[in-house]
């Protein structure tokens, strides 16, 4: 009898922890996404590349704008919808909601005549409203592991809450 609870405790223990290390397509978007919600290194680096392309802004507005970047993550809420394995591939449903960045730059494009920029930061200041958009992430594998495929512009654009 206590040969079979060891043995069971064991075979438990094996398989809860194996169960731990296992990555599914789902996860790997569900941590993808969370990191633009906690603001992780990776995504601050990015987020620097992205702020730094700004050629026509000042060192100000540019500081503006990365903490409104910032604030779009923080903001970012998701929901998985469908995953689709097949084989070494697979796809992942997602529906995001952001801040509605777009329609705020669309206003501004419209409306500013001068000090566009300035305008512009202005508006996405304001933004309270959220939008939701569809994505479908691709993932492969890769030694075991699930790997997200680089976003097309638009999904990009849509994750920043500027589609």
């Amino acid at each position: 009898m206590k040969k079979i609870f060891v043995l069971t405790l064991l075979l438990s223990i094996f398989l809860f922890g194996c169960e731990k290390n296992m990555q599914t397509p789902t996860s790997k978007v569900e941590e993808f996404l969370s990191s633009y919600q906690r603001l992780d290194k990776d995504v601050l680096k990015e987020l620097e590349n992205i702020v730094e392309k700004e050629d026509e802004m000042t060192e100000e507005e540019k500081k503006e704008y990365k903490t409104l970047l910032e604030k779009q993550y923080q903001n970012l809420a998701y929901k998985i919808k469908k995953e689709i394995i097949a084989k070494d591939t697979a796809t992942v449903d997602v529906e995001i909601e952001v801040l509605d960045y777009g329609t705020a730059i669309s206003k501004s494009e419209k409306e500013c005549e001068k000090n566009i920029i300035e305008c512009k930061l202005k508006e996405l200041k304001a933004v309270n409203n959220k939008t939701k958009h569809d994505l479908t992430i691709t993932l492969y594998q890769e030694d075991g592991k699930w790997v997200i495929e680089n976003l097309n512009e638009d999904d990009v654009k849509k994750l920043h809450g500027l589609y």
